[in-house]
């Protein structure tokens, strides 16, 4: 007759089977993490509008592991001759602006109409810890759980202009995705204008009324950059204010003569938190990229673009080639200790190093 176990003994084989299937469970999730996907799956996923693998392939394309740039850049490749088939919106502003509740609903409007939608929102990174909150998504709850939005915040790092780096490879993965329209969300620090600029179709600009900025309006730069003002916040008692600043605007605007595509830019007012004015700035939209395709302003914008995101690639590398030499590393320490000495000046240490 077999012998009884005792409880404890139960107790025991139960803990030591639970202990063991954990350690399995484990092993097979870490294993299955370890497991990249082929650049097939990858590719074929994307065109089926796999956002998982969408995220997937930007992280590599953020990357700065040699491996993954060498399986992202092969990835976006085989997916170029499905992307450049959407609406580029660039949206910026300085903080406090609204411009993830802006968004936001502007997407929700968008995705109502049947619209596919991606964001792809770029937080600015610490200087000093390059740490980044990439807090997009939580100003974003509807949105968010919309199955025809994607939202990627990415940390802006080093890069100039307030923009990713790899934003503008991030636009022709989310086009090859089946995403018809892309906003990118810039930091709005000051040089992110140019660069966002480089890299869509429409730019809009928010601004609030009496935060005693209306008169940087006047200023060269930003606004003949704008294809419109959008005055935001635009409610309540700031109605007036807006209003007011809204024709300001419109007066600077037309100090400027019209864009190369005969465009006027527009100053129309909105409020993200009502829910007001949306529907007016999308009909301006369509308008605008509807008028640049008819007169053929649109294809050559877009031209000039692949052009300038050439240019910018070949700086970015020759930059990064020069930092990780080796040989240019330890030179670079010796021009550094010579300029402390004061034996040697920035301008001749440079021509040195670059002479190599």
């Amino acid at each position: 007759m077999a012998k009884k176990k005792s409880s404890k003994s139960l107790q025991k084989d139960g803990l030591s089977n639970l202990k063991t299937t954990s350690i399995t469970s484990a092993n097979i999730i870490k294993s299955n993490r370890s497991k990249s996907p082929s650049i097939k799956k990858f590719v074929t996923e994307i065109l089926a509008g796999n956002i998982s693998y969408l995220s997937r392939a930007i992280t590599l394309i953020e990357s700065t592991n040699k491996k993954h740039q060498k399986k992202a850049n092969t990835i976006l490749e085989q997916c170029l001759p499905f992307a450049n088939n959407s609406v580029r919106i660039g949206i910026t502003g300085v903080p406090g602006v609204g411009k993830s509740t802006f968004i936001e609903v502007l997407g929700k409007h968008l995705t109502d109409n049947h619209r596919k939608v991606a964001v792809l929102a770029v937080d600015p990174s610490s200087s000093i810890n390059k740490g980044s909150i990439l807090g997009d998504k939580t100003r974003m709850e509807e949105l968010v759980t919309d199955k025809n939005a994607f939202i990627r915040p990415s940390p802006s790092g080093t890069s100039l202009g307030g923009v990713a780096q790899k934003t503008r490879e991030s636009i022709l993965l989310c086009e090859a995705a089946g995403f018809d329209t892309i906003i990118i969300e810039t930091v709005g620090v000051g040089q992110s204008e140019t660069a966002v600029h480089n890299m869509v179709d429409f730019f809009l600009l928010l601004k609030i009324a009496g935060a005693g900025d209306e008169l940087q309006g006047i200023k060269r730069g930003i606004i003949e950059m704008a294809d419109a003002i959008v005055i935001n916040k635009a409610d309540s008692d700031n109605l007036k204010n807006a209003k007011i600043a809204k024709t300001e605007f419109n007066r600077a605007l037309h100090l400027y003569p019209p864009k190369e595509n005969g465009w006027q830019p527009k100053v129309l007012l909105a409020s993200a938190l009502e829910k007001t004015g949306i529907e007016e700035i999308q009909s301006m939209i369509s308008d605008y990229i509807s008028k640049s395709k008819k007169n053929t302003f649109f294809d050559e914008k877009r031209f000039q673009q692949n052009e300038h995101w050439l240019l910018s690639t070949i700086n970015q590398q020759l930059k990064d080639n020069f930092y990780n030499d080796k040989e240019n590393q330890q030179k670079l320490k010796e021009e550094i200790k010579r300029l402390k000495k004061g034996t040697s000046t920035p301008f001749l240490s440079a021509k040195k190093l670059l002479g190599k």
